[in-house]
């Protein structure tokens, strides 16, 4: 009965486990497998930089939303792509001209990400348990939507806000290029399941991300904004054994 046993958890690990997936060889020649694909959830707050403030006391927090992909190609080596919705906000750091905007953006962005320890899961042949905690950084390229409303005032935005024309002859929205770079720290909850705490600062290419530019003389800054996000992670990968 053992034997028989042995002999069928055997042939299901040959057809179902990793004996099946093809093997790939790091630099020091130890034996690795690609993957897996995890589903990313992601939820935090979206912080502006640009012509208005660089402070935080002058922001108006908006809430983040993100689903995205990850996929090991090597030991420290991720690829991933993802989808956020963001919004964003700030007041003037100049009182003498009360301005503010609100934000809702969107962007898909594909990055890379480096883990710079080592994490004996990554292997084939681990010769310890999995890392607890994994610091990572990335980098990556993508798009931006974007749709600002300025106006006068020093509050957020509500109903009863009466927002100033737009400096664009285009309605909004707009679509711009970004470069995000950031860091994170990954927490190992289970086998199939990761949770990450990450920061991100994100470059772009469009002056009017808060509808003021020096397109209509609000501003006579002609340096391109930015923004940030801080969110927290849920990475899951349902075919992992």
């Amino acid at each position: 009965m053992l034997l028989s046993v042995a002999a069928t958890e055997q042939a299901t690990a040959q057809d179902y486990g990793p004996e099946r997936r093809r093997r790939h060889y790091a630099s020091n020649a130890r034996p690795y497998y690609r993957g897996p694909v995890r589903f990313t959830l992601g939820g935090g707050v979206g912080l502006y930089n640009g012509d208005l403030t660089s402070s935080l006391s002058d922001q108006f927090p908006g809430g983040s939303v993100s689903l995205g992909l990850l996929y090991k190609v090597r030991p420290h080596w991720l690829v991933g792509g993802e989808a956020t919705y963001f919004a964003l906000g700030a007041k003037d750091y100049l009182p003498e001209r009360n301005l503010a905007f609100r934000g809702r953006n969107g962007s898909g962005v594909a990055f890379l990400r480096w883990e710079p320890f080592t994490d004996e899961a990554a292997f084939a042949d681990p010769r310890s348990p999995a890392s607890l905690i994994k610091p990572y950084l990335k980098a990556g390229v993508g798009f931006l939507v974007y749709s600002p409303r300025a106006y006068n005032g020093t509050m957020r935005a509500d109903d009863n806000t009466s927002f100033l024309a737009t400096e664009r002859e285009n309605i909004y929205p707009g679509v711009a290029g970004v470069a995000p770079v950031g860091v994170g720290v990954t927490l190992r909850l289970l086998p199939k399941l990761n949770a990450s705490i990450e920061g991100s600062y994100y470059f772009t290419t469009t002056d009017q991300l808060d509808d003021i530019s020096t397109v209509s003389g609000r501003s006579s800054s002609a340096n391109n904004d930015g923004y940030g996000l801080v969110e927290l992670k849920l990475e899951y990968a349902p075919w992992r054994r």
